[in-house]
């Protein structure tokens, strides 16, 4: 009978060695050789069959994971950085201009201001008042005829209950042309209540009958309501609040405060 071995053969396909097993059958005897043809003829064929399949089977295995690895190797070099040197963007200010109006509101200073300021605000507001005593005036004096100061009511009647009455009695003096004079007052104010707000008109020599009826006439009601519904849908949330050319600060800040920004608009630096 022929002796069979067995044998590793390594086929290469790219770099992945892949072994196959074969079957090797060493010279018969010649005695042997008619009885070996005819009793194991067909096992050997099925045994080579067997072997090629495994082979073939393997090659076709090995490019395929070859061709699918090539595509993410690609991918990554893809992504793989150039070796160019690349700036990282220089971070701005980001400065949001909101739309104010002014039109009808009180008013004081040129007309044709380079800087226009609108403060919401309220009469018994604590940081309201320390704006108006510590910068305020300050403010005016440091760009003299170059701001428009523009008031607008936003009472905060949960905390403050007699913010609202202060607004219309300040809105009663403007009927007489003496807002700005019973704005100081209001401001310099420890008692707000309707008595004191009679006693102002007295003081600025107003028509305190006339006046007296508007405090009680809810003529001013409405167009207060109005400025505390546009500041509310604004997105205000404390007073004071201030808009210089539609550049939002918010609270009572330093002069210096103030004076960064404005500095910044009059030389054209903010977009």
């Amino acid at each position: 009978m022929p002796t069979k071995t067995k044998k590793s053969t390594s086929v290469e396909k790219g770099s992945i060695p892949i072994l196959v097993e074969e079957e090797q059958i060493t010279a018969p005897d010649a005695e042997e050789f008619i009885t070996f043809k005819r009793s194991h003829f067909y096992s050997v064929l099925v045994v080579l069959a067997f072997g090629v399949g495994i082979l073939v089977g393997y090659v076709l295995w090995g490019r395929g994971t070859t061709a699918a690895a090539a595509v993410p190797a690609q991918a990554a070099a893809a992504q793989q950085p150039s070796g160019d040197v690349v700036e990282a963007p220089t971070a701005q200010p980001k400065f949001v201009r909101y739309d104010i109006p002014t039109e009808g509101y009180p008013s004081i200073g040129p007309e044709d201001a380079p800087i226009t300021i609108v403060e919401f605000s309220d009469f018994q507001c604590p940081f309201c008042r320390r704006f108006h005593d510590e910068t305020y005036q300050a403010l005016l004096d440091a760009y003299p005829n170059q701001i428009r100061f523009v008031y607008r009511n936003l009472p905060l009647t949960s905390i403050h209950p007699d913010a609202m009455p202060s607004a219309v009695a300040s809105l009663c003096a403007n009927d007489q042309n003496a807002y700005w004079d019973y704005h100081e007052k209001l401001f310099s104010s420890e008692v707000l209540d309707q008595a004191t707000f009679i006693q102002y008109a007295t003081d600025l020599n107003l028509n305190v009958g006339e006046f007296t009826a508007c405090l009680s006439s809810g003529k001013h009601d409405e167009f207060i309501q109005q400025d505390m519904n546009f500041a509310l849908d604004l997105g205000i949330q404390s007073t004071p609040t201030f808009f210089i050319n539609g550049l939002a600060i918010v609270g009572a800040q330093p002069l210096s405060s103030f004076q960064q920004l404005i500095d910044k608009e009059i030389a054209g630096e903010i977009p």
